[in-house]
């Protein structure tokens, strides 16, 4: 019996209580994935609207209703036994009800719109989580106890398949899809809860860790020493939101695993499959995901197994199934136990897997062939539960290792149709799509059998005349089933009707016939009977489309009417058809139907009607009374067909009766065996049952939902007590039963099945004996025409309905298909063609003799009409023996050319759209069209540039930056005279310097020679000055401009050549044709070269397509034709009429032939020689011999003329064609001078696009500089938020702390004053009663434990408890406490007042303690949550501040970027040249104007000549004191030298040369003597002079070399100075520019002590180098004094 509550559909009546109602007597269906144990004996599944509840022991179900529809998403909870499902509407809800009770608990509601994919319950705790679909896309978790949404988060457009509660801690979710895998931590602040997402980095599909770099903050950026930084890819990608921080580019996405199934550990760990063959092992705090390997096997066992993975592929590919590999399996479900884990997938093998760390060992279980979808452990953890995509369900025993029992066998797909098993209506039979049939119980829907087909079914039948089923294909096969034996079915007979798809089969009452629609309209009639072997009666086609049947039974006339409801395509109304199927079809077949199987219209007394609405379904009740659906009006309309309208064909029906219906969508009607029951269905879901006498409705039941298509099919049983409705795509099989309803209708449908069963019980009994002696129908499915492809079955109706003609002596050849694989239908069209062959052979042989007869004649007649004169011939139309036949030849083939030629024309047209379409997209908007310009005699070709015409808005933005240009140019020269006054003779000599100069530095500086070739560089901006975007924005512009007026200027250029070709072209032509007069006159065959311009050069000359290029023929059309004859007929009148000139004939007879001999004729003459010239010489006359001398010296001089005029000729030859020469090479030069000039200007336009390429990518960068820093800022301002917000939770979470604390120590205190206060209230009682009652007072029963726990098997038995089980600890201590209140514990001799009293006190003392726990558990919670989210605030205060950093970086970097500009300079060739390969590092040079440079030197060097200047003066100064000195020290040393003298006076010493003077009396000899040796002296002393002279003079020159290279060296120091001067400058203003002055401070004082050391110790050295002069000068002078000799 089904629980939940019936709610009406909107808009309908409701039965009344005193009229009837409906109940689910029980349900049939599967769903593979939601499936849940909710005790250890009880499995739980949703199916269709409904929720079954299988008991595993005695395989029971129960049925469990959705109150507002279809089932949504599932969860169970065994250790709380609830379970929840949601509904699939509007804002749906989520049901949480009690089991076995069924009671309905709470209902949820979340903020969700549409539907909820999965739930979660968490192992212990009322926690319930559930995911919503699109839009939301948002996680919720409830306390369901509560009713209570404790928190939500969204994950934006990431859809969820599996969500699951750690066993071990229910504040941790693990969400999975098939690409990520999210953990969730709920954290709670006492009665606040909190949702935090962490995602789990996933590895790589092939297995090795995902190491993936965070794009938006790398690591490190990198630099480009051109282009400076490179910025992250979200600012290249001109992100800057959310997208910003997550984007990837597509060529660094590599793929990930894709997860399958997950499962928890006992340790808090995730186990993941992954369709790679992988499994994952996830920490859940850390994130990190690991790849489990296999452990390696010893080699005996490695043996071991190869062996048995050899023997399994063996026995696979006997079963004829795909051999499997087990080495790479494929995780599509777990589960996790305390032995390890268990897994399964495809491949149908439950494996086991022994973990230890990150190895595996990895054993199989069970096989059970079928691909496993889930794996499901008992609460136990005694039974593990195999659910197999093919819908069934295997029970397996870990702990006896033994094989999987198949527990339940459903159906893998959805229920086609049901039927009633007639007679005793025990039983019903269901097949589905897949071609399943089962057979249940009706009393409780017991699956009594299941037989699989492997068809695709289509339809389904039971008969009522025998216990046989009939199921029709979409092949068109219809096979019958024997179910006498419902626990043993079997195919007794297959009947292949044709190659149509069955739509339909319907039995009549009396089960004497089998009606079968196909499609293309064609009715089959059958035998219903076992007897006949189901013999097919006949067939009947149909002119419209149909939608349904009804048949009636007549048993008084023993007839069968057949009511079709066809669809009439011309006219928006339905149509009826009924004929009668007699008796007698069955006995005397042929005198109904014709050769080919097909009823005679006679024979079934045919009727058709048409009505006044487009139904969709109609029913037929014996009294001629029709009712029909009508979808687009939703009414259901009632006709009687015994009110005719006789003057129409076919007559008109108007319905008598509409009811409006309450159900939308396609419905259909179904009537009971008794006609008084009428149901109808639709797409809704909702069966109504109205009562056809009144069409009042008698009861109603939503069934179904119309989210999964609605009803497919409804069956009321022969006594009316049951009613089998099909879902269309729930895979649900509902079976309702009359929970309430009048007796006289029970009785009335009782009767009516007593009455049919006395018709039906003799037939049945005989017939059902047939049944059962038939044999089993045993075939190659290979052979059946199941097995056949599409194209076969198209092709077969066709080969069915006609005969191959041919021209052979065989007229007609049949189908060469086997009559086992033929339709039926094939097999009676194959059967009256083989008839009709033998019949008519005889005629045929005759005909085929007589044409061939008559084709001879027509040939012999044909051959002598072309043998007579043409006016005795026959036109070819004379022979035609069938003009007919001809003519009707000739409109088809006419018919063929006119579609063909409209099928040409509309190809041509779209060609000619095409050619207009790329036209004037490349030729006609060009104002300069691309043109080549070729060389006569060599291979050189020079191409002008193709231009498009300016449009306006080119031309506006244009003129726009020029005036802009303007005016900015006169504001600069504003500035300029307002700011600087220059003297006159300084703008003098910077005018002259900048005419010198001009011409050689501005192309420098402008980067390009545009200038130089018709661009005016005037208005450019400087490319120092282009710092803003718009600058760069009109920059580019003016670049554009400048280049298009360069091509401008070469087209001008190239115009002149290309006019100047052509006219050489002219002249080569006018003196070609002299010169062909020249050969004809010397009658030379000698080929003239004749110029001429390409298609390259003349483009235009492609555009037109000429005649000569069309190598088919012209069509014409009639008009055209016409025309074309006309202009030949008169142009051969035009030349007949300058052939007859009477002028030319009437000169030519004058001038005998000869009007004028020319000069230029000469070498034509020749004179003719004498008549007697043919006589022998010995007979000439004298008179003929002179004349023959005379002839001859005629002919020698006109030889001499000849050959004088052929020299002249062939002069004039060789001089035209020299003259064509010379000026094809000259103009060849002038195409290679233009060439040239083409390179150059390529040049100069590609140092123009290079200008352009280099801004442009500047605009980018700057774009992407400005996106990095919008993404930086948004992402400041995010965090900046969940700053404020983790600041406030933090405040609040503080005051609740500090509140909870004085909370909590108030109920420390209050436990303290509980057990202080014992002593007091019970003082009165004896001291040892008193110390007794303290220790009862202190004893406390156990604490409650989970009943999951003692089970041993269970891995989650340790998980910890959270604080809402207070409560539930609270109740369960109270109880226990009441074992402890009984009196049998009290002391004996205590008063029973004071131990209530006492007892009152204990519990109360139990109760504080318990909540003195429970707050300290709140507490601390909250400690811990205020701990995490300071962590977290301090975490998001790094980020900011690394964020801050960032965005100073990027302002410092885009200032730079503003103000490091790029330059392009215009180098000559060899300007720059490199003693090294290695490129100079520029990094830390500094570009700027040559101006300043030139202004700093020269500053520079006035200051230099200033500082020399004084440092002359000094020196001069010095050496002046120098002098002084000296001065003053020799007058000081003359004066002593004169009182020396003035003492050597006074003492007057007589020498010895005085002495030998007065002595010696030769002392003349004596000084000659020593004048002499004097002399020697002098001249060796004069050699030495010299030698030392010489000597010093080559020391001078080595002195003057060296100099010489001191001059050099000086002047390169020089050089160095200016250059370190420059360099000083320049770290002078980078120093400035990088705020570096306290390092330049520290280095210039460091400096400068150097110095000043470095001058002290010059100084020093310079004073004693100056005592030393003076010490050596006085040494020198004591020297000369004391040798004065010397």
């Amino acid at each position: 019996m089904a629980a939940g509550e019936e709610q009406a559909p909107g808009g309908g009546r409701c039965p009344s209580p005193q009229e009837a109602a409906l109940d689910v007597s029980w349900v049939q269906g599967f769903s593979k994935k939601n499936l849940g144990f909710i005790n250890n004996q009880t499995v739980c599944y949703p199916c269709g609207n409904y929720i079954l509840f299988l008991d595993i022991k005695t395989k029971k179900t129960t049925v469990l209703q959705c109150p507002t529809g279809q089932v949504g998403a599932f969860a169970v909870n065994a250790n709380s036994k609830v379970l929840a499902f949601s509904d699939r509407k509007l804002n749906p809800l989520i049901y949480v009800y009690s089991f076995p009770e069924l009671n309905k608990l709470t209902e949820l509601k979340g903020n969700v719109q549409l539907d909820y994919t999965v739930l979660a319950f968490s192992f212990t705790g009322p926690y319930l989580a559930g995911y919503s679909s699109i839009p939301e896309f948002v996680l919720s978790v409830w306390n369901w106890q509560d009713s209570i949404l404790l928190c939500s988060e969204s994950q934006p457009g990431v859809p969820v398949t599996s969500l699951s509660f750690n066993p071990m801690n229910w504040q941790q979710l693990c969400s999975a899809n098939e690409s990520s895998v999210t953990v969730w931590h709920i954290e709670r602040n006492y009665d606040e809860h909190y949702l935090k997402q962490n995602l789990v980095k996933l590895p790589y599909g092939h297995g090795s860790p995902n190491l993936h770099e965070d794009l938006f903050f790398p690591d490190s950026i990198d630099e480009d020493p051109y282009h400076d930084p490179v910025m992250p890819v979200s600012a290249i990608a001109g992100l800057v939101g959310d997208e910003a921080e997550t984007f990837m580019p597509r060529n660094d996405i590599k793929p990930l695993v894709h997860s399958t199934a997950h499962c928890w550990t006992a340790t808090s760990d995730i186990y993941m499959g992954c369709k790679e063959g992988h499994i994952l092992k996830i920490d859940a705090e850390t994130l990190s995901a690991c790849v489990l390997q296999q452990k390696p096997l010893p080699e005996h066992m490695r043996k071991v197994s190869d062996v048995v993975a050899y023997v399994r592929r063996e026995v696979w590919k006997k079963k004829g199934g795909k051999p499997r590999d087990l080495q790479r399996t494929v995780a599509f479900a777990m589960a996790f136990c305390n032995e390890g884990l268990y897994t399964a997938g495809n491949e149908g093998i439950l494996f086991f897997y022994h973990i230890r760390g990150l190895q595996y060992e990895m054993k199989i279980c069970a096989d059970i062939v079928d691909p496993i979808s889930s794996l499901l452990f008992s609460p136990d953890y005694t039974i593990l539960l195999l659910v197999t995509d093919q819908g069934t369900i295997y029970t397996y025993k870990p702990a006896r290792r033994g094989e999987a029992v198949k527990l339940l066998d459903a159906s893998s797909s959805c229920f086609l149709v049901a039927d009633f098993l007639p007679p005793e209506n025990k039983y019903c039979v269901s097949v589905t799509i897949s071609g399943e049939v089962q057979v249940w119980l009706l009393e409780d829907g017991t699956s009594l059998s299941k037989t699989n087909l492997n068809i695709e079914a289509t339809a389904m039948a039971c008969c009522p005349s025998s216990n046989s089923v009939a199921i029709g294909t979409k092949s068109g096969q219809i096979y019958f089933i024997d179910v006498t034996d419902v626990e043993a079915p079997r195919v007794v007979h297959i009947i292949f009707l044709s190659t149509f798809p069955v739509l339909s089969l319907h039995y009549d009452q009396s089960g004497q016939f089998l009606i079968t629609r196909t499609t293309e309209e064609h009715i089959f009639i059958l035998d219903a009977r076992p007897s006949k072997l189901f013999q097919v009666l006949g067939y009947t086609v149909l002119a419209d489309e149909v939608l349904g049947l009804s048949v009636v039974s007549d048993f008084e006339n023993n007839l069968v009417e057949v009511m079709v409801l066809l669809n009439v395509a011309e006219v928006q109304r339905a149509r009826l058809e009924i004929f009668c199927l007699p008796s007698a079809l069955t006995e005397d077949n042929e005198k109904f139907v014709n050769e080919q199987g097909m009823l005679n219209a006679s024979a079934i007394k045919k009727e058709k009607y048409d009505l006044d609405y487009p139904l969709n379904s109609a029913v037929r009740l014996k009294d001629n009374t029709v009712y029909g659906y009508c979808t687009c009006a939703r009414v259901i309309c009632k006709y009687n067909l015994s009110e005719q309208n006789i003057l129409e064909d076919p007559p008109v029906l108007s319905s008598e009766k509409r009811t409006p219906s309450n159900q939308f969508g396609s419905g259909f009607l179904c009537l009971s065996p008794n006609s008084r029951w009428l149901a109808s269905a639709a797409k809704d879901g909702v069966l109504f049952i109205y009562h056809t006498s009144t069409m009042e409705i008698l009861a109603q039941k939503h069934c179904h939902s119309y989210q999964r298509g609605g009803i497919r099919s409804t069956v009321f049983s022969l006594d009316g007590k049951f009613i089998l409705v099909n879902g269309e795509t729930d895979g649900a099989l509902v079976c309702l039963k009359w929970k309430k309803i009048k007796e006289t209708e029970v009785k009335e449908a009782a009767f009516h099945w007593q009455s049919l069963l006395t018709v039906l019980n003799k037939s049945i009994s005989n017939e059902n004996a047939v049944l059962k002696c038939m044999a089993e129908w045993h075939f190659d499915p290979e052979s059946t025409s199941e097995s056949l492809s599409e194209k076969e079955s198209k092709e077969a109706p066709a080969q069915s309905s006609h005969v191959e003609v041919t021209e052979d002596e065989n007229f007609s050849s049949l189908p060469s298909d086997s009559t086992s694989e033929m339709t039926w239908l094939g097999q009676k069209i194959k059967k009256v063609m083989r008839e009709e062959t033998e019949r008519f052979a005889d005629q045929k042989k005759e005909l085929q003799m007589g044409i061939k007869k008559l084709r001879k004649t027509v040939q012999k007649m044909l051959h002598e009409n072309e043998q007579v004169p043409d006016i005795e011939k026959l036109e070819q139309q004379e022979f035609n023996l069938d003009t007919e036949e001809q003519k009707k030849a000739q409109a088809e083939a006419e018919q063929e050319v006119a579609r063909v030629r409209e099928k040409i024309e509309m190809e041509t047209l779209a060609n000619c759209y095409l050619q207009h379409v790329i036209r004037h997209e490349c030729w006609d908007s060009m104002s300069v069209k691309g043109r080549t310009v070729k060389c006569f005699h060599i291979a050189c070709e020079v191409q002008n540039y193709p231009l498009k015409q300016l449009n306006e808005e080119e031309l506006a933005t244009l003129e726009k930056v020029r005036q802009l240009r303007k005016i900015e140019a006169a504001d600069l020269k504003v500035q300029k005279r307002s700011l600087e006054t220059v003297s006159e003779t300084e703008e003098e000599e910077e005018n002259a310097e900048e005419v010198m100069a001009g011409a050689s530095t501005s192309c420098c500086l402008d980067g390009s020679l545009s200038s130089q070739y018709g661009g005016d560089t005037s208005v450019l901006y400087h490319q120092l000055d282009l710092h803003s975007r718009e600058q760069k924005v009109n920059q580019i512009v003016l670049l554009k401009d400048i280049i298009y007026k360069v091509k401008t200027a070469f087209n001008k250029e190239f115009d002149i050549v290309a006019r100047q070709k052509e006219q050489e072209i002219a002249r080569v032509k006018e003196r070609n044709l002299r010169i062909q007069e020249i050969l004809a006159q010397l009658d030379l065959q000698v080929e003239v070269w004749e110029p001429g311009l390409t298609d390259d050069e003349m483009p235009e000359q492609v555009l037109t397509v000429q005649d000569s290029e069309i190598k088919a023929e012209k069509y014409l059309t009639p008009q055209e034709r016409e025309r074309a004859e006309m202009l030949a007929k008169l142009e051969m009148e035009r030349r007949l009429t300058a052939l007859d000139n009477e002028r030319l004939r009437a000169l030519n007879d004058m001038m005998g032939g000869v009007l004028e001999v020319q000069k230029e004729d000469i070498l034509k003459i020749n004179i003719p020689p004498p008549p007697f010239i043919s006589k022998p010489e010995l007979e000439w006359s004298d008179q003929e011999v002179i004349i023959f001398r005379e002839y001859e010296e005629k002919v020698k001089e006109l030889n001499e003329e000849k050959e004088k005029r052929r020299r002249s000729l062939e002069n004039e030859w060789k001089k035209l064609e020299a003259s064509i020469q010379e000026t094809t090479h000259n103009f060849d030069e002038t195409v290679c001078k233009l060439f040239e000039r083409k390179v150059t200007l390529e040049m100069v336009i590609y140092q123009e696009e290079l200008k352009i390429v280099n801004l442009i990518y500047s605009l980018l960068l700057d774009e992407e500089l400005d996106t990095r820093e919008a993404g930086l800022q948004h992402f400041f301002m995010k965090k900046q938020k969940e700053n404020v917000n983790v600041t406030e939770i933090i405040q609040n979470t503080k005051e609740k702390i500090e509140f909870h604390s004085d909370a909590y120590e108030n109920a420390i205190a209050e436990d303290k004053n509980l057990e202080s206060d014992f002593s007091m209230d019970f003082a009165d009682v004896p001291e040892d009663l008193l110390d007794e009652l303290l220790q009862l007072y202190k004893c406390r029963p156990r604490t409650p434990v989970r009943k999951m726990l003692p089970y041993t098997a269970n891995p989650y038995r340790n998980c910890s408890a959270s604080t809402e089980d207070y409560k539930d600890i609270l109740t369960c201590l109270t109880k226990a406490m009441d074992e402890l209140d009984n009196p049998k514990h009290m002391p004996d001799g205590l008063d029973p007042s004071i131990w209530e009293q006492f007892c009152q006190a204990r519990r109360n003392k139990m109760e504080s303690e318990q909540l003195v726990k429970w707050k300290a558990l709140n507490l601390a919670e909250m400690q811990a949550f205020l701990q995490r989210r300071m962590d977290d605030d301090q975490k998001i205060k790094s980020d900011i501040e690394y964020i801050s950093q960032e965005l100073i970086w990027l302002q410092e970097k885009k200032m730079k970027f503003h103000l490091d500009l790029t330059f392009q300079f215009l180098l000559k060739q060899g300007q720059v040249e490199l003693e090294i390969t290695e490129i100079p590092d520029y990094t830390n040079a500094i570009l700027i104007n040559r101006s300043v440079v030139e202004e700093l030197n020269s500053s520079i060097t006035v200051q230099g000549e200033k500082k020399i200047a004084s440092m002359v003066e000094r020196k001069d100064f010095s050496r002046g004191i120098f002098l002084l000195e000296w001065e003053h020290k020799k007058m000081r040393m003359q004066i002593e030298d004169l009182k020396q003298k003035a003492r050597d006076i006074a003492v007057l010493p007589i020498s010895k040369d005085r002495q030998l003077f007065l002595t010696m009396l030769n002392y003349d000899s004596r000084i000659a003597h020593r004048i002499s040796v004097m002399k020697q002296t002098l001249d060796v002393m004069d050699k030495l002079h010299k030698k030392n002279t010489k000597h010093r003079q080559k020391r001078i020159r080595e002195l003057e070399k060296c100099i010489a290279l001191k001059e050099q060296a000086n002047y390169e120091l020089s050089l160095q100075l200016k250059e370190m001067l420059v360099s000083v400058s320049e770290r002078r203003h980078i120093s400035r520019a990088a705020d570096i002055q306290r390092v330049s401070e520290r280095n210039a004082k460091q400096r400068y002590q150097e110095i000043l050391k470095q001058k002290n110790l010059r100084d020093l050295l310079r004073e004693q180098e100056e005592e030393f002069g003076i010490l050596q000068a006085e040494a020198e002078r004591l020297r000369s004094r004391t040798f004065p000799i010397l």
